[in-house]
């Protein structure tokens, strides 16, 4: 049994264990509520563009354009949206599940731009090729990073360095709720829904034609999804770090008061030892 001096020392560093904890969640907390209000302003553009370009794509019919189609490199970039600190329960871990446990994305295909050194680390450490790190993006993502990101995976994509492109990052849904998600970029996908609720309407004329259209239109789409994600994924890490070091306060609660108890019984069990011991010794004198 662990003396009364061993359960003190333990809870006094529990206890300090806990007001960091504390600390996080407040931090975590403030930070949440305004990446949240970022993510939720960039959600309408991010939805409105992607239900304009699905609408666009279910309405041209037949159409051979670049991004439409596979190009026939083997390589597929991944654009893996993670953080740079841990103590965020399992949100970097889970996003890189998607890339890792999914069959269909070979390792040795694969080329990594990873935003966020969490994702970039795990990554490495199993054999994957990280083609660009870019870990001071995640800390104040901008529409401009997400446009130069798109840009150079559009000129790879063009000269058939890869042949398609995928996003790996995790959705924002509220406080308590978050999905790891991956999509694919390029070739682009229109949605399925989408050209059944479209099937009925008229063919789409284009001015300009159709793919000039779509060389000006795809690029403003595929930088706003990697926008997006970066604006979800800053909320979904602040609320992911927020639940983790409330769970962390609690059991640090929980701890401390089972040591307390511990205590008490090691001290009442102290005195008790004193008491007998003193008894023994007058009798012994009488």
């Amino acid at each position: 049994m662990a003396s009364m001096r061993d359960i003190k020392r333990r809870k006094s560093s529990i206890q300090g264990t806990q007001q960091i904890t504390k600390a996080m969640k407040l931090v975590s907390t403030v930070k949440l509520q305004r990446a949240r209000a970022n993510a939720e302003r960039s959600k309408t553009y991010f939805d409105c563009m992607y239900q304009t370009v699905s609408s666009i794509l279910s309405r041209v019919g037949h159409i051979e354009h670049k991004y439409l189609i596979p190009g026939k490199a083997a390589k597929k970039a991944v654009i893996v949206i993670t953080s740079n600190r841990g103590l965020a329960g399992g949100y970097n871990s889970n996003v890189v599940k998607l890339i890792t446990r999914n069959e269909e994305l070979s390792r040795e295909d694969l080329l990594i731009y990873a935003i966020g050194n969490k994702g970039k680390d795990i990554l490495q450490r199993n054999g994957y090729e990280i083609k660009e790190e870019l870990p001071e993006v995640i800390e104040e993502p901008s529409y401009a990073d997400a446009m130069l990101l798109a840009q150079r995976l559009l000129d790879s994509f063009a000269k058939e360095e890869i042949g398609e492109i995928y996003l790996a990052y995790t959705s924002f849904k509220n406080t308590v709720s978050h999905e790891p998600r991956l999509i694919r970029l390029l070739p682009v996908e229109c949605d399925a829904d989408m050209q059944a609720a479209d099937a009925q309407n008229a063919m789409m004329n284009f001015e300009p034609e159709d793919i000039e259209a779509l060389d000006m239109i795809i690029p403003k789409y595929i930088t706003s999804l990697i926008y997006g994600a970066m604006m979800e994924a800053v909320a979904s890490e602040n609320g992911a770090r927020m639940q983790a070091m409330d769970n962390a306060t609690s059991n640090a609660e929980e701890m401390i008061s089972d040591l307390s108890l511990k205590y008490n019984r090691a001290r009442q069990g102290s005195i008790t030892q004193e008491l007998t011991e003193i008894i023994a010794g007058a009798e012994a004198l009488g």
